[in-house]
């Protein structure tokens, strides 16, 4: 069964004003159905991950290229074979009016991305396709959410949740053994794999390069160039500080998050889904959640996630931050059914720095059953609206 993606009319809009649409966006994530159902019969369809296809490609770019009649293509996992990038451009050159025609899909951030954008500059449209949204996964008020954070998003595992274990560690195995050979040479396997580890075990934390390195007793340069490939693989994302006119007292390290909660509570070895919302990580999951859901709003309209935290040296945190509308929008996740003022001063404290004209007071988005209002002009908002709320801003 197929479920209609948010980025659908977003990609129909790219394809009327550009060349090629480019597609990024973890393994899995549902990037070749989302493509083949939206734009249906009118474009053929050839998958580099097939070694025949992918040989050819190689050997003759523009053997390959012809067989199409100047009709459009999907070309999926573009990422094994780059240099064809050179040879599409050379065709939108001599083609005019041939917007829509190029769809790729690519399942590596950085390197595809960089080579993408230097070889069709300006002729290509970017966005990125991540797991479902709670919006695009059903019913939100009928949600659990503690089976919700165990499932995850992935389309598989939201369709057909009784493979989760045995599909997720086919994933990881592929991931680490074939995907993360694509990218990078790494000779210590098992080493990259107690990173990964680790960095769950960090999900919703300060990314510290010089103490992933002690801890897993690999180099400083190792630590920062393994962060970047989680990143670029789409298994990880890292949250920037916000410290715009803040003064030098803050926090200047990212956080770290994984991309999907199921990664999170499988690489942590938690045990069921009451375990894991119980457990030492429960806090750090809710607060992922949130954070994946905005980056998904942002993403799925084809804007960059303008998106930080903040973080004072006094203590004092704000665990997200957007930018909508011209304003900024503070924006504390809390695992309470009681929100307090307690709750909302590092609020208060974020507006009063950063100036009552250019933000507003904000969320404290909690476990409460409907909107609140709190000290300082604060909301206090049901998680299972905050889908629904940030999709409007971003509207």
């Amino acid at each position: 069964m197929y479920k209609n993606r948010l980025l659908s009319h977003t990609l129909e809009k790219a394809t009327r004003q550009f060349p090629a649409v480019l597609i990024s966006g973890p393994r899995q994530a549902g990037k070749t159905s989302f493509l083949r159902n939206t734009l249906g019969d009118r474009f053929s369809y050839i998958s580099f991950d097939d070694p025949v296809e992918r040989s050819f490609a190689l050997s003759d770019p523009n053997g390959f290229l012809n067989r199409f009649n100047n009709q459009p293509v999907i070309l999926d996992e573009i990422q094994y074979v780059p240099d064809l990038l050179t040879s599409i451009k050379l065709r939108m050159e001599e083609q005019e009016h041939c917007n829509g025609r190029w769809l790729l899909t690519g399942s590596q951030q950085i390197h595809l991305l960089r080579r993408a954008s230097e070889t069709l500059a300006g002729r290509m449209a970017l966005l990125e396709l991540l797991p479902f949204s709670l919006l695009e996964q059903g019913s939100i008020p009928d949600m659990e959410l503690d089976k919700l954070i165990w499932r995850g998003g992935f389309p598989e595992l939201v369709l057909t949740p009784e493979k989760r274990e045995l599909w997720l560690r086919s994933y990881m195995q592929t991931y680490v053994e074939r995907h993360i050979r694509q990218l990078q040479n790494i000779r210590d396997l098992r080493a990259f794999e107690n990173f990964v580890a680790l960095a769950c075990a960090r999900h919703g934390r300060e990314f510290n390069s010089a103490r992933f390195s002690r801890e897993t007793g690999i180099t400083l340069p190792t630590a920062r160039s393994w962060a970047a490939l989680l990143e670029a693989s789409y298994l990880a994302y890292f949250l920037p500080p916000y410290f715009d006119c803040m003064g030098k007292r803050v926090i200047k390290s990212p956080k770290l998050y994984m991309i999907d909660s199921a990664i999170a509570c499988y690489l942590t070895r938690q045990s069921d889904s009451t375990s894991a919302m119980a457990g030492p990580m429960s806090a750090a999951l809710f607060e992922g959640l949130i954070v994946s859901e905005a980056v998904k709003a942002f993403t799925n309209v084809g804007l960059k996630p303008a998106l930080w935290y903040w973080r004072s040296h006094d203590g004092l945190e704000i665990n997200l931050i957007l930018q909508a509308g011209g304003q900024l929008i503070p924006i504390e996740v809390r695992q309470t059914n009681t929100p307090t003022t307690r709750h909302v001063e590092s609020l208060r404290r974020f507006r009063a720095l950063a100036g009552n004209d250019r933000c507003e007071p904000g969320l404290l988005v909690c476990l409460v059953a409907k909107e609140q209002p709190l000290a300082y002009g604060v909301t206090a908002m049901p998680w299972q609206c905050f889908p629904e709320w940030i999709a409007g801003r971003l509207a």
